[in-house]
């Protein structure tokens, strides 16, 4: 999962000093940032642990984490949507945040001044830790200085959600019905929505499926288990339909919300049996703007690196990216 949007070979670790490189939705975050009062959004639908060792001696951050703010800062994903929705819409509905603002200001001063002396003791790799920290800090600052200048957020007229659903396709559609109001809001322009981690023990009994995902996908072309691997496929493009199908009915300027945006769904194998991560099952939704013409099955030469659809793509926020992870340059076609 962590290189599906970097291009990079994560370095192998049980401890802390994980380390990826920048994902292409932190590319486009960091260079939007000050449009918007989030600079992305990081959701998902299965928890994963950020520490730990998880998969062949690989860490636990690896196999749940998506987006990468740098190479050794992931941004771990938030499951509940009653959180998501806090975050998105609570600030603008709270008539005591001039107060609590005022209150993270003193805090982070304090904060900032204090560290000082602490950083000289600390070794390299704490130091760095110490340095992301404050750069997370930075970044609250600055967002809070945005949401002083940008318009004020309207609450949407939904009700605020009471927690993480116990039945999974609620929480998926409940999570997609957020991402839409985040963007449909312009609260941010950025997002990443992990389905499942990878290596997931989900099971899927509302279709059928009650064996783990992870097991039934080693399924040395077993009748019975590609039959299970169909049904989980089809039910999870089933939710990328549905949440296409919400911002298409969305009117926005000359056309929808699904046209003025670009989604892109796939995974990092295409075959789990084998763990083969070439000739990716990858699909691209919205007109970008009028930038790219749907309705096709366009191929592309062996070992086209995936980050070159990330840099066409970026190419088309008008970003300049000139090299991300291991691409080669952009895709030719997408237009038609």
């Amino acid at each position: 999962m962590t290189a599906y949007l970097t291009g990079v070979q994560p370095f192998k670790t049980n401890g802390s000093n994980i380390r990826a490189g920048i994902s292409a939705d932190q590319v486009a975050a960091s260079r939007l940032a000050d449009q918007t009062i989030l600079p992305s959004l990081e959701i998902g639908c299965e928890a994963g642990n950020m520490a730990g060792g998880c998969d062949a001696g690989y860490s636990c951050v690896y196999v749940s984490t998506l987006a990468w703010k740098s190479a050794t800062q992931p941004l771990p994903k938030e499951v509940n949507p009653k959180l998501v929705f806090e975050r998105l819409f609570g600030a603008g509905q709270d008539k005591k945040k001039a107060e609590r603002d005022r209150t993270r200001r003193s805090v982070l001063d304090f904060v900032r001044e204090d560290s000082g002396d602490l950083k000289k003791k600390l070794g390299v790799d704490d130091q760095r830790k110490l340095d992301e920290y404050f750069s997370s800090v930075r970044d609250i600052e600055q967002r809070m200085d945005r949401i002083e200048k940008l318009p004020p957020v309207k609450a949407p007229n939904v009700a605020k959600p009471a927690g993480i659903p116990a039945d999974y396709p609620e929480h998926l559609k409940l999570m997609c019905d957020l991402m839409v109001l985040a963007v449909q809001a312009d609260v941010t322009r950025v997002c990443t929505f992990v389905l499942a981690n990878e290596a997931s023990n989900l099971t899927y009994p509302f279709i059928g499926v009650t064996e783990s995902h992870h097991g039934i996908s080693h399924h040395d072309r077993d009748p019975k288990k590609l039959a299970q691997i169909t049904k989980i496929n089809t039910f999870h493009v089933s939710q990328l339909a549905y949440l296409m199908t919400k911002m298409k009915a969305i009117k926005e300027g000359d056309g929808t919300l699904l046209d003025h945006c670009m989604i892109a769904y796939g995974c990092g194998n295409s075959d789990g049996n084998a763990h083969n991560h070439d000739d990716l099952p990858i699909l691209l939704a919205g007109k970008g703007c009028g930038t790219i013409k749907g309705g096709r099955h366009v191929r592309y030469p062996k070992e086209t690196p995936l980050n070159n659809l990330w840099i066409s793509m970026l190419d088309r926020l008008k970003l300049d990216v000139k090299q991300l992870g291991d691409s080669t340059g952009s895709l030719t076609g997408l237009g038609g």
